[in-house]
């Protein structure tokens, strides 16, 4: 490889037109994804490649390219596939001059794979939950903070670490009136719990979470249900936090007790609470911050990592919410 200053070319080999194919995407759209996210030119004449931008960014773009040629061995590069990449590329620390190697990785290793953290943020949360026993992720939906949360969890069950898992949410209508649910308490609460199912169904396989949940390891329950209790050689996660009250996170906080790990995850933009009722969550940032022992990671519409278009809405809210409390 040799680079300039504002210039950097390379050559990809094997030299597979099929992987060059997938790589650029039709019509170059791929490598148009790049240029727009890191403000380089890039052009090519079959597999050699020259990138023209600030050094940093062109770099970037080389190590992008690289990784995604590489993963074109066993799949087609999908736009998706691009954004997936950008972002589990750190790319906002990289500019920053903050390179991250892939040693810096933050994994999680579960018994049915391993999950990697996608970008910055992400790494930096994993990393405030393994070194602190209070850690809240805080951020716009799409950006991993339950699941990652819930696949720390697993792991930690998993190494026996701790004895038992307590994934626990306010039971708060998503501004929609449900009005009467059939059923005993279980049923009535299960449609708020489902997202913290579907993780661990995931991770665990759906026998073994309903064979752990009958012995009462795991345990998801609304959070109405903590009330009372000490929680004890357990993981805890409060998932939607924003829609609890000032009294109701003060009692999950209070909950915990030795041996333990509690994760608390939500998003203050998306509050379903009364409009007279505040936010326990928006509270809690303020008295919490500075307190030893306890991590806070906010994520933003940069760390999104569902559909492209997720994060572009998330951006035009933001960017709307600004200009309306500025007026």
């Amino acid at each position: 490889m040799s680079s300039h200053p504002n210039n950097l070319q390379f050559t990809l080999e094997p030299d597979d037109n099929e992987r060059l194919a997938s790589l650029c995407g039709q019509f170059d759209e791929n490598l148009r994804h790049i240029e727009r996210r890191l403000g380089v030119e890039i052009a090519n004449r079959g597999n050699h490649f020259q990138i023209i931008g600030s050094a940093k960014p062109a770099q970037a773009a080389s190590r992008i390219i690289h990784n995604l040629f590489d993963a074109a061995v066993d799949e087609i590069i999908s736009p998706e596939r691009v954004h997936l990449t950008l972002q589990e590329s750190n790319l906002d620390a990289l500019l920053a001059q903050a390179e991250l190697t892939e040693e810096d990785s933050t994994l999680v290793r579960t018994k049915r794979g391993i999950i990697r953290a996608r970008g910055f943020n992400q790494q930096k949360y994993l990393k405030n939950i393994q070194q602190f026993d209070m850690s809240f992720g805080v951020g716009p939906a799409g950006t991993g903070k339950t699941y990652l949360a819930v696949a720390c969890a697993v792991a930690a069950l998993e190494r026996e670490e701790v004895r038992r898992l307590i994934l626990a949410r306010p039971a708060v209508e998503a501004g929609e009136k449900l009005g009467f649910l059939p059923g005993d308490m279980a049923q009535k609460v299960d449609p708020y719990l489902r997202p913290l199912y579907d993780a661990l169904y995931e991770m665990l396989g759906f026998e073994r979470v309903a064979k752990l949940m009958e012995r009462n390891i795991i345990e998801v329950a609304p959070l109405a249900f903590m009330r009372g209790r000490t929680l004890n050689d357990s993981f805890i996660i409060l998932d939607e936090a924003q829609n609890t009250t000032v009294e109701q996170i003060k009692m999950f906080l209070t909950r915990v007790g030795f041996g333990s790990k509690a994760v608390i995850t939500g998003d203050i933009t998306q509050v379903d609470l009364p409009r007279n009722k505040e936010s326990g969550l928006r509270q809690v940032i303020e008295v919490l911050r500075e307190v030893d022992g306890i991590s806070f990671t906010f994520f933003t519409a940069q760390d999104v990592v569902r559909h492209p278009l997720v994060q572009r809405i998330v951006s035009a809210y933001e960017t709307y919410e600004r200009t309306h409390d500025s007026r």
